[in-house]
């Protein structure tokens, strides 16, 4: 059997040239999708070896055939509990170093035609979460502003709702990108290396002058950093906003997240009456088409349309009948 196949060095040797040519030199990745594939890669080494029953140093291409590979992804739902959403993005990571060893080892077309030929599963897209403007209104007000820790969690949730921005984005907030002068506004480093600017309220901006005194800020540093000053993490934030949802009465038994913020600033501005464009603009939405699904979520647009049809219309009662005999057979089965 080929080399190439049954060698752990050329495994290893692979894996490496797919991270720093194919991905950083020729796609020119971003950060944040070499450390997703990265994690993939972990997660799929580490079950190889439970599975196999050699460490990582010692499995070869041959050993990640579809059987391992299926295993893996179900191992993904089953005991990881991962969303189907998760597990298919480990796939699509999976599927793209098939098709580079594709390129790189013909001797290994078949394997990776196999796994190739998985495919994502489909799921149900669940509705969209979102808070009303008590309900918001009351989360902005739950934590103790008296405390360090407070104002911070105030200055987060504040410019969660104000921005509408994705939880990457808000911990990726320096004080260097707030501008706080003539047009208040806040840089936003987005997905796949996107930068957008988004106008902050006036209120938003004298709550960040004060929080920039109080909290003795560096231009290098995190706007809303933890206690150390360095920047929080997914987790944290997480953490953050579950602490003061839990500490409102109307949210108990809610699940408020940082994208539950997010869809609260697109269904706010939808139901102020902002445009579906400006909105996809607001959110760093790729197409407008992503933006469609607040309409859909808004209950109270629906009725109001409802509303303004007094009368169902009127459509006449006309019988169909088939026109030759080929339709009346077909009528008749």
């Amino acid at each position: 059997m080929n080399s190439l196949l049954t060698n752990p060095a050329e495994f290893a040797a692979l894996v490496q040239r797919f991270f720093t040519k194919r991905l950083l030199q020729q796609k020119n990745a971003s950060p944040r999708t070499i450390a997703a594939y990265r994690d993939t890669f972990r997660m799929l080494l580490c079950y190889a070896e439970r599975e196999i029953g050699r460490p990582p140093t010692k499995l070869a291409l041959i050993d990640f055939d579809v059987r391992l590979i299926l295993k893996f992804l179900a191992y993904l739902e089953s005991e990881r509990h991962n969303t189907v959403r998760t597990r298919n993005a480990r796939l699509a990571t999976i599927r793209a170093f098939a098709h580079y060893v594709a390129l790189q080892c013909p001797e290994a077309l078949l394997l990776t035609q196999q796994i190739q030929a998985i495919p994502m599963k489909r799921f149900e897209k669940p509705m969209l979460s979102f808070l009303s403007r008590e309900e918001m209104q009351a989360l902005l007000e739950a934590p103790d502003k008296q405390t360090w820790c407070g104002c911070r969690d105030h200055i987060l949730l504040t410019l969660l709702y104000n921005t509408g921005a994705r939880v990457s984005e808000l911990i990726g907030i320096r004080v260097a990108d707030v501008e706080l002068t003539v047009s208040p506004s806040v840089r936003l480093h987005g997905k796949g290396r996107k930068q957008r600017t988004v106008p902050l309220w006036k209120e938003t901006a004298t709550k960040i002058r004060h929080w920039l005194v109080f909290a003795n800020l560096k231009p290098e540093q995190a706007l809303v950093p933890t206690r150390q000053g360095l920047p929080m993490t997914r987790s944290n934030v997480a953490e953050r906003i579950a602490l003061a949802a839990n500490q409102c009465p109307q949210l108990q038994g809610r699940c408020v997240t940082p994208h539950t913020l997010r869809h609260t600033t697109a269904m706010h501005l939808l139901q102020a009456g902002v445009d579906i464009t400006i909105i996809a603009l607001w959110l760093g939405h790729e197409s407008p088409v992503t933006t469609h699904g607040y309409i859909e979520a808004d209950l109270s647009m629906k009725e109001r349309a409802l509303a303004a049809i007094a009368l169902p219309p009127e459509i006449g009662q006309v019988r169909y009948h088939p026109s030759d005999n080929l339709l009346k057979f077909l009528e008749s089965l």
